[in-house]
């Protein structure tokens, strides 16, 4: 590895962090209904406005032992996680996509899908504002990728991709949300669920966004039982979907290729262990 590769990787890096601490902003004050540039950061005990240099990704939680400087109220660690989380995102990302457009949207798309998560993880809550940007950004980055590789057919093309992931992402949600209800007597799935699955149709596309419903039900479904096993989730409590959705999401992006390879082997591995013949 040359020193202009880590140096890049360096910027990459440093990129997400600061990012990762914009998003800790909307998470915190977006269910609020605050502003996200006023007023500037500051202590959410004493109200202390924060120095520049407490303010560094990371490094400024590490330096300050996750105690303000002020009144050593304990500064909690999901601060300096998520901003290490959407940093390695981004490098993950870079890594994978290199000098592309798919890098800078993919950047934008797992920041709004981090900030969605755990929004909903905290409030049980998916923002209308996120979830229209992200499913607005979406249908812009099909429509510019296309534009790029075909010129005014592919920008068609695109926008006609995302538009059908969109649609199949609301109706599909709505349609199993509807079907859970009248099976459990009760609301089974928020609105906002569906939203963010109009986004991630938005930007991956239907097949990859059933793929992202797949691995969300299973991820959720493992997370439930385990709960319920330990005695951490009641009977008829009620979990938010939103972060499973988005963490399918992002394996999708990452991995959505190598995954769907996987499971067309396994089950061609299955057909033949029961001895079943493919024509």
């Amino acid at each position: 590895m040359s020193w202009a590769e880590i140096f890049i990787y360096g910027l990459v890096v440093s990129l997400g962090a600061s990012v990762g601490s914009f998003l800790n902003v909307v998470i915190y004050r977006l269910p609020e209904g605050l502003s996200l540039l006023h007023p500037p950061s500051r202590c959410p005990q004493c109200h202390t406005q924060l120095k520049p240099y407490d303010n560094v990704p990371v490094l400024g939680w590490l330096w300050l032992r996750g105690k303000c400087r002020y009144c050593h109220t304990p500064i909690s660690s999901r601060y300096p996680l998520v901003e290490a989380a959407t940093a390695g995102l981004f490098l993950g990302i870079f890594l994978l996509f290199g000098y592309q457009l798919q890098t800078l949207g993919y950047w934008l798309c797992a920041s709004i899908l981090v900030s969605l998560a755990l929004i909903d993880w905290d409030v049980m809550l998916l923002p209308n504002p996120l979830t229209q940007l992200g499913v607005l950004s979406g249908l812009t980055f099909q429509t510019v990728v296309g534009w790029h590789q075909q010129g005014v057919a592919g920008a068609a093309q695109g926008f006609i991709f995302g538009a059908l992931g969109v649609i199949a992402g609301i109706w599909l949600i709505d349609v199993i949300g509807f079907l859970a209800t009248l099976a459990f007597g009760r609301v089974a799935m928020g609105g906002g669920d569906s939203k963010l699955m109009a986004m991630i149709g938005a930007w991956l596309g239907w097949k990859q966004m059933l793929l992202t419903l797949f691995l969300a039900c299973f991820a959720g479904s493992i997370v439930g039982l385990g709960g319920r096993v330990f005695g951490k989730i009641g009977r008829f409590q009620a979990i938010p979907f939103g972060p499973f959705l988005v963490l399918g999401a992002l394996l999708c992006m990452m991995a959505g290729a190598q995954i769907w390879t996987g499971y067309q082997a396994g089950i061609l591995w299955l057909y033949r262990w029961m001895g079943i013949e493919l024509g």
